[in-house]
């Protein structure tokens, strides 16, 4: 497997596991386990659960869509490479973070 199909297949299991997770938020703020509790207090608890759910799924989602411009960057060639100065990103950034866009420096000065 070249590096190149490494980092691609790794990319596409943690759009997977994300999408899996943004799948499962989506159920339980749509109550498809049933509907919310009788008791008014337990009814404000599921809704104070639902606003964190909420937050957890906005986050999938933007990772998500950081995973499909990197998916775009190694499509075109320059993954890998800082969308703002143009150098390499440093090979340990994106082993911690795989769909990084910018180096070190240029992350840092936004």
């Amino acid at each position: 497997m070249s590096d190149d199909q490494g980092i691609r297949a790794r990319l596409l299991a943690q759009k997977q596991e994300l999408l899996d997770r943004a799948a499962k938020v989506r159920a339980d703020i749509t109550r498809s386990s049933g509907p919310l509790e009788k008791d008014f207090a337990e009814q404000v608890v599921q809704m104070e659960n639902d606003a964190v759910l909420a937050g957890i799924g906005e986050a999938a989602a933007a990772e998500i869509a950081q995973i499909n411009r990197a998916l775009s960057r190694l499509d075109q060639g320059n993954y890998g490479r800082c969308s703002r100065c143009g150098e390499a990103i440093d090979e340990r950034r994106l082993r911690a973070l795989p769909y990084s866009d910018r180096c070190i420096r240029c992350a840092a000065a936004s």
